[in-house]
């Protein structure tokens, strides 16, 4: 049941991102910025971090359509029964390891941080460019994840494929962008 007023019974995280778009119109384009923009880590792998940390945040709507998301790009199907388990033993390029240990880490304990989990992240051959993107998908997944449950926003498992099919097809930009384009035309 959605928290605010404003908001109807079954709203998505789009719906809130429309209600208040002063707000959010910036952070859609810093999302599909950091999504499906360049970067060092491939989009499948962006998308897998931003899962993993909506899965451990037991986030079901943030983790529903991004996980969906990372499958339709490429990632085992068993890969986030996997992860809740053993990072080491789930079946992703070893590369991607440190950087999953480095966001649960952050997400779970993160005033606990050392130099010693980015030197791991180092050793795996990433670079500084690669550790921040990381760490900004943590963030996000984070930050998203206490929006949508502060908001109310529920998930329904039957949307999951059709979000992870427009976030692969249109990116996060675009389907806002409609949305917003639909609400200007009903105000008319």
């Amino acid at each position: 049941m959605a928290h605010l007023r404003s908001l109807s019974q079954g709203a998505a995280v789009f719906d809130v991102f429309t209600a208040y778009a002063d707000l959010f119109t910036p952070f859609v384009d810093f999302s599909q910025r950091l999504f499906r923009g360049p970067g060092p880590l491939p989009i499948r792998d962006r998308e897998l971090i931003f899962s993993y940390v909506s899965q451990l945040n037991a986030c079901e709507y943030c983790f529903g359509g991004h996980s969906q998301t990372a499958l339709l790009l490429g990632a085992t199907p068993d890969v986030f029964e996997r992860l809740k388990v053993d990072i080491d033993a789930a079946p992703v390029d070893a590369k991607l390891k440190p950087l999953l240990h480095y966001a649960k880490k952050l997400t779970e304990t993160p005033t606990r941080m050392t130099p010693a989990d980015a030197e791991a992240v180092y050793a795996a051959g990433w670079s500084d460019d690669a550790l921040m993107q990381a760490i900004v998908i943590c963030c996000l997944a984070n930050f998203m994840n206490r929006l949508v449950e502060g908001c109310g926003v529920q998930a329904d498992p039957a949307k999951f494929a059709a979000r992870a099919k427009s976030a692969v097809e249109k990116g996060y930009q675009r389907p806002f962008q409609e949305r917003m384009a639909a609400r200007e035309k009903a105000a008319r």
